[in-house]
């Protein structure tokens, strides 16, 4: 239902731009967002858009990653500008979709690795 991609190698200070398209016989979505799990921490919350495009972010990423959305496409893209390498994770998209055969419920794509380093 849900596939990221757009990570690599980036070195800090740098940018990086995720995608990820959402299919299947999708009815609705709600919100899209994005995660992020680095290596043996938990799963944090990034940043989301709603189906109307209201946006909000973690405090530690707020003013260098952008989410957007592209309603028609079914698409949420991050854009991730002044890299960390504390940024370093493997980053996850979720939306909460209605499909024509099941209620709303939230779905989540392979992930994709990012990686900040010089």
């Amino acid at each position: 239902q849900l596939q990221a991609s757009g990570g690599g190698l980036v070195q800090p200070g740098g940018s990086l731009r995720l995608s990820c398209a959402a299919s299947g016989s999708i009815r609705a979505i709600n919100v899209m967002e994005w995660y992020r799990q680095a290596p043996g921490m938990q799963r944090e919350w990034v940043a989301s858009i709603s189906s109307a495009g209201s946006t909000d972010y973690a405090d530690s990423v707020k003013g260098r990653f952008t989410i957007s959305g592209d309603n028609a496409k079914r698409m949420v893209y991050l854009q991730m500008s002044s890299l960390i390498p504390e940024d370093t994770a493997v980053y996850y998209c979720s939306a909460n979709i209605m499909t024509w055969t099941t209620t709303w419920r939230d779905y989540w794509g392979q992930g994709t690795l990012v990686t900040v380093s010089s």
